[in-house]
């Protein structure tokens, strides 16, 4: 039996069962926490105004998370985003010491500075478990262009990690 989005019921639910995890995702997209609380409030408000029936919850978990990165990008491309620097320094106080990154950290930034679209697929295979098919259903993409993303933002990754080659270490060891 299809699920329709409907009620304050509804809402409730869907707001239990996916809250914390679009969150996530938009703080990462977004990489500002109050944005991405505005950017979540903004998400279930779209769905409460165009109410959507399923037949299978999986379904209903990709039109969620669409929608959230949907007004993720809305919030990147505004024209208060793109004019206003959310960071100011003030001159009167000491600039801030630099926290000692550990490697969540530094990958984290590495993910942060990844150009969008190779962001937006590591984010949702990485950070929320999706598989490629889902990824390319959510994005409306194919699955080949996702996975090539996918390949590209780990080598990027891996070039700004400085990680090193483990199949040219070993060929190096054992010719």
């Amino acid at each position: 039996m299809p699920v329709a989005v409907r009620t304050t019921q509804d809402m409730e639910r869907l707001m239990e069962l996916y809250g914390d995890r679009l969150l996530r995702l938009c703080c990462m997209y977004l990489n500002d926490e109050h944005l991405a609380q505005d950017a979540v409030q903004d998400t279930f408000v779209k769905i409460y105004r165009a109410p959507r029936a399923f037949d299978v919850p999986q379904a209903e978990r990709n039109w969620v998370t669409r929608v959230a990165i949907n007004t993720c990008k809305d919030y990147l491309r505004s024209a208060w985003k793109r004019h206003v620097t959310t960071v100011e320094q003030l001159p009167d106080l000491p600039a801030p010491q630099p926290a000692p990154a550990d490697e969540a950290e530094e990958l984290y930034q590495a993910v942060q500075a990844l150009k969008p679209k190779y962001r937006q697929v590591v984010l949702l295979h990485y950070y929320e478990g999706l598989r490629v098919g889902e990824i390319a259903e959510i994005l409306h993409t194919p699955q080949s262009t996702i996975s090539i993303r996918l390949r590209r933002a780990r080598q990027m990754l891996h070039g700004m990690l400085g990680g090193n080659d483990r199949d040219e270490d070993h060929r190096a060891e054992h010719p």
